[in-house]
């Protein structure tokens, strides 16, 4: 069976409460990412320009717009941070492609939240699903996972909400073909977000747009001249889940910058070494964060984000990479990160997965130490609601972290969605 014909056979199937519970923190975690992700001046004219129809779906930050401009900005603004979750199988950020279309069109149709978070499972595990098929050649080719495979996700996820049939579902995949897009080259900049945006977008007009009956190549995704042919796509065996989902092992992140590095700041927040006691410092990690994440000298507080020495510095010399404000134009401009940043090495380790990384210091005395960390380490579900928790709070305030908690962890839409126009503590 083909990877269309899966899909279709997918996007009904119940979910697991394993599944749905997972789903809850990914969405309490975007929601919160998108209302601080909101404050980013940067991205204000880019709202603003977007707002230009009524509507009922909820933005980040304030007003109100048709289900397709929704999911553009609320997908944008929730990545704006790159402090969302990731799927390292696939490759991607899953919930700021799939959440932002599913909640926008469930608020169009007056969902109950609990149908919202099961189309967000399935629109969710079908990403990762299509990332797998898509596979690594076309990551590494240059092409953003998030965006791509996210968008035949977001279809996926709005084909529940407004129940197509499998004909009209196999259209909407098949319009997907022709406007999934996104490319490595923007990170780093503003328009690594909007891919993120553009593919929520993309989503729901499929959707959309088959229901009126506008029809497709019935193997746009993967014929012979479809979206994986002409894509790199290594068109690898994939099966579908059945009692344990890919989405249970999303990873969040709790730095604010690329999941790439997050093995690493794991690592070194174990160290305790003073900086003045380090000669050079090699961290090694798994090739394909070498073309992602390892800016050796960014100048600016964005590009800080996508840097391995950067940030290792950072961290050693005890800025907190928790803490969204420490990503800024003079935390790059640093002279005593950057001296510190000199004696750093990023080297490619084979031998290492993509959730792992290995720090070894030569210190000033002669003597050397290894420490290593696993991201796919086991945490229960509660550990990380707790520390999800901790990472809202910080971001939100204790007061709007809970409403948004006990909001995420309910059942009315509206009581989620009226969250998205609070501000963050700093412009309350």
């Amino acid at each position: 069976m083909g990877i269309t014909d899966q899909l279709i056979k997918f996007y009904r199937t119940d979910v697991p409460e394993e599944a749905a519970a997972m789903m809850r923190l990914s969405l309490f975690d975007w929601a919160a990412c998108g209302i601080a992700g909101a404050q980013e001046a940067e991205f204000q004219p880019f709202k603003r320009a977007q707002m230009v129809e009524d509507g009922p779906a909820h933005v980040f930050g304030g007003g109100a717009s048709g289900a397709a401009v929704a999911a553009l900005v609320n997908g944008t603004l929730s990545h704006a941070l790159d402090y969302d979750d990731t799927h390292f199988a696939h490759i991607g950020h899953p919930s700021v492609a799939v959440l932002p279309a599913v909640i926008a069109l469930a608020e169009t149709l007056d969902t109950p939240l609990t149908d919202a978070v099961d189309a967000a499972a399935v629109g969710i595990e079908s990403s990762i699903l299509v990332g797998l098929w898509l596979g690594r050649e076309h990551y590494q080719v240059g092409f953003h996972q998030t965006a791509t495979a996210g968008t035949f996700g977001a279809a996926l996820g709005a084909a529940r909400l407004l129940d197509l049939s499998p004909a009209q579902t196999r259209h909407a995949l098949g319009l997907c073909a022709s406007m999934a897009s996104g490319i490595k080259a923007q990170f780093g900049t503003m328009a690594k977000p909007l891919n993120a945006g553009l593919a929520a977008r993309s989503g729901v007009e499929a959707a959309l747009w088959a229901q009126a009956g506008m029809s497709a190549a019935a193997d746009g995704l993967e014929g012979d001249l479809g979206f994986g042919a002409t894509h790199h796509a290594q068109a690898a065996d994939v099966k579908l889940p059945k009692k344990a989902w890919h989405i249970s092992t999303i990873s969040h992140k709790f730095h604010a910058c690329c999941h790439g590095l997050h093995a690493m700041l794991e690592t070194l927040g174990d160290a305790d070494i003073q900086p003045d006691n380090i000669a050079a410092i090699r961290i090694r990690t798994h090739p394909r964060w070498m073309s992602v994440c390892n800016i050796a000298a960014p100048a600016t507080g964005l590009a800080v984000k996508f840097s391995y020495a950067h940030t290792a510095a950072m961290v050693l010399l005890g800025h907190q990479t928790g803490a969204i404000e420490n990503f800024s134009d003079a935390v790059a401009k640093d002279a005593d990160i950057i001296a510190l940043r000199e004696k750093i090495e990023v080297v490619a380790d084979e031998t290492l997965t993509e959730t792992q990384s290995q720090v070894t210091f030569t210190l000033t005395s002669g003597g050397v130490r290894r420490l290593r960390h696993d991201l796919m380490a086991p945490m229960t579900l509660e550990a990380r609601s707790n520390k999800l928790r901790a990472k809202v709070e910080a971001l939100l305030g204790p007061e709007r972290s809970e409403a948004l908690w006990q909001a995420a962890i309910g059942a009315e839409l509206d009581t989620l969605t009226a969250r998205f126009s609070q501000t963050t503590p700093e412009t309350a």
